[in-house]
């Protein structure tokens, strides 16, 4: 390892407020996923107004949008989505520097995406109030700061919610390392749903080929630190250890962080087993493996053909319906609630009477710890599971949920991801903080 690596510790966001149906949504808006069991949020069509060049004439076209069924309205008569029904909060985020001299910024980073963007001085006065503790990006005071002429970027969902702006090139300094020339993407406009976010932006650590910049797609934080050789060619990867309020009491204290271009060895050896990698297929710009089975209590469910991807940036993990239903099958009271958008348990549930859940990363099981089957308080009683239906995706998305159970690492050079099943002495089903 070189002297100058670090970890890069994960900061939980202390404003992060756990909500079950709130993140199902965020995930129907980020993913574009059509339910497949009843609630009050569906995927509708609205006609929208497309103008010409110029602005005369032009047609309307359909589009998919998020709504919610009104109170005593009839089906598919809803209104549609705002800021207020999304989760648009992070609960985990990193300290980055950007610029000379540094200037610091907490970002969530997101596995399922590829752009690094921050707040800047290029947003509109009345954006900036609204920005009460965020750091604002001021390429005025960075010295080593340079315009990309022509670059924008843009992040946009079906709904019409987006963040756009300039790009620029700076250095970035993350984990230890100062990547020069880091291009860097200055937000001038945010809609309602970024603005929410604790962050102060995203750092995207999926691969180049869904980077937004236009015309050209800029090299990604970890992509540049291997063109420039600031991590070794032996180690051309990240990893990431997701901690939770739930561990408290375990030896690392629920400490959470990520590595780059080393693997952290004592977590490594604190598991008791050896890092299993599996072959991933980047083509689509995200961390995509096979994932052909689960297990529920030891019951195996083949699931030929299927495919996961690992996504720092989803709290929850969304799998095949059939394998949810045997989750919650296999867990007293366990339901489907309408009302709730998600399947729901009896918070008072111990853990010896839930199940053990695992699902296959290539050829071998990992395990979701027990304490992680419980997301957030639902209705009086319940608690909002953690693993929910991806609905009309034929991919699961293994978000924090499942990866907390484990030491990922995500291995750029190799084109593979590796896991290590990680110990703990405590099962914590206490019910998570107040929503």
């Amino acid at each position: 390892m070189a002297p100058n690596l670090q970890k890069c510790k994960i900061i939980t966001n202390k404003n992060y407020k756990a909500s079950g149906t709130k993140s199902y949504v965020y995930l129907m808006h980020k993913w574009g996923f059509t339910p497949t069991e009843p609630g009050p949020y569906y995927v509708g069509t609205k006609m929208h107004s497309q103008a010409r060049l110029g602005g005369v004439g032009g047609k309307t076209i359909p589009r998919k949008v998020l709504e919610k069924q009104l109170a005593g309205g009839a089906p598919g008569q809803g209104a549609q989505v705002t800021a207020e029904d999304i989760q648009n909060d992070s609960l985990y985020l990193s300290e980055v520097q950007i610029g000379t001299p540094p200037q610091t910024f907490t970002l969530d980073f997101d596995t399922g995406s590829s752009d690094l963007w921050i707040w800047s001085t290029s947003l509109p006065k009345n954006i900036l109030a609204k920005g009460g503790s965020h750091s604002i990006f001021d390429p005025k005071k960075s010295s080593t700061y340079q315009n990309m002429a022509g670059g924008t970027w843009n992040i946009s969902y079906g709904d019409g919610s987006s963040a756009s702006g300039p790009v620029g090139v700076d250095t970035v300094r993350i984990g230890g390392l100062a990547i020069e020339n880091q291009a860097i993407e200055l937000a001038s406009r945010l809609s309602d749903e970024f603005i929410q976010d604790s962050g102060d932006g995203l750092l995207g650590l999926g691969f180049g080929s869904i980077n937004t910049v236009s015309p050209k797609a800029v090299k990604t934080p970890v992509e540049s630190m291997i063109l420039q050789q600031d991590i070794p060619k032996s180690a051309e990867l990240f990893t990431a250890k997701l901690g939770s309020w739930r561990d408290a009491n375990e030896p690392d204290k629920g400490q959470g962080f990520y590595t780059f271009g080393y693997i952290d060895q004592a977590t490594v050896t604190a598991s008791g087993s050896q890092i299993y990698y599996t072959p991933i297929d980047s083509s689509t710009g995200w961390w995509q493996f096979a994932s052909e089975s689960a297990t529920v209590n030891g019951k195996k469910i083949q699931l030929a053909g299927n495919k996961a991807i690992a996504d720092t940036g989803t709290t929850l993990a969304l799998i095949a319906d059939r394998v949810c239903k045997a989750i919650y099958e296999a867990i007293p009271g366990g339901v489907y609630d309408q009302s709730s958008q998600g399947y729901i348990f009896p918070s008072n549930t111990p853990a010896e009477k839930l199940p053990v859940v695992s699902l296959a990363v290539g050829g071998r099981q990992f395990a979701i710890q027990k304490e992680d089957l419980g997301f957030a308080k639902a209705k009086p009683g319940f608690v909002y599971g953690g693993i929910q239906s991806r609905g009309s995706m034929d991919f699961d998305i293994l978000g924090d949920t499942f990866l907390k159970g484990i030491y990922a690492i995500f291995d750029q050079g190799n084109n593979r991801f590796g896991a290590v099943q990680r110990k703990e002495l405590f099962q914590n089903v206490n019910l998570p903080p107040t929503s």
